[in-house]
């Protein structure tokens, strides 16, 4: 009896073995799709986080641009700053028209340009200052005086209104009006650029436009001092002369 017992369970215990197999081979089969899910998830994250790097690093570089926008517009403050306040430091009209030059080379980055005025009886322009014009090759300023020949600068002579090169019948880069109260007094012309200097451009325009007004203004001012001086110093002769 106890042997028919002990045979009856084994088959028993096999079935609920293989129960347990069957059992546990679905719960691999359930676990193989979570995994793969897993693995799917993983990989759209390692992707979500490559394209914010790259997002990231776009805004870097866009940061960095501004940057470094703004350091050059702070440069060119700084430099204005310190042109303007060189024009108007002296009253000495060779003194300023030394000033435009160092305006024209450090501030403007020329490295030929002539600084003309018109004479007394507006004919023609005086070469008043001059830089590199020993390597012009158009041959109107190496006389001392400009009677005319380049289409850009007469035109801005004439009507006041710069103009920025290339221009045709012109060798001049730009032309630099400086008026005063709506009169033309003559021109900065710039010829040449320092190699390291980018082309002319629109800011540039602005920048020529203020500085131009500003050695104008400083011209005029000191023109009158020096004619001012003049007179005091012939009245001051004459009242010598009558005291005696």
């Amino acid at each position: 009896m106890a042997d028919q017992t002990h045979t009856g369970a084994i088959p028993q215990e096999l079935t609920e073995l293989r129960a347990l197999i069957a059992r546990a081979g679905e719960l691999a089969a359930k676990l193989e799709v979570p995994q793969e899910a897993r693995a799917g998830t993983l990989e759209g994250q390692v992707k979500e986080l490559e394209e914010r790097l790259v997002d990231v690093e776009s805004d870097r570089r866009e940061l960095a641009n501004q940057l470094a926008d703004c350091e050059r517009q702070i440069s060119r403050l700084m430099n204005l700053y310190v042109a303007t306040y060189q024009l108007h430091a002296t009253l000495d009209v060779d003194e300023v028209k030394a000033s435009i030059g160092e305006v024209a080379v450090n501030v403007l980055g020329a490295e030929r340009f002539v600084l003309l005025f018109w004479k007394a009886d507006g004919d023609e322009c005086e070469v008043a200052l001059a830089e590199g014009i020993e390597h012009d090759t158009s041959g109107c300023y190496n006389s001392g005086v400009y009677a005319g020949g380049d289409a850009a600068v007469d035109a801005t002579l004439a009507d006041g209104t710069m103009r920025l090169g290339p221009l045709d019948g012109s060798t001049a880069l730009a032309a630099v009006p400086l008026t005063i109260q709506g009169k033309t007094l003559g021109a900065l012309v710039l010829l040449k650029l320092f190699d390291h200097r980018p082309a002319l451009g629109h800011d540039d325009r602005e920048l020529l436009d203020l500085l131009a007004a500003h050695a104008a203004s400083a011209l005029v001012a000191a023109a009158a001092y020096s004619s001012t001086n003049r007179k005091l110093k012939s009245l001051r002769s004459m009242l010598e002369l009558v005291r005696r």
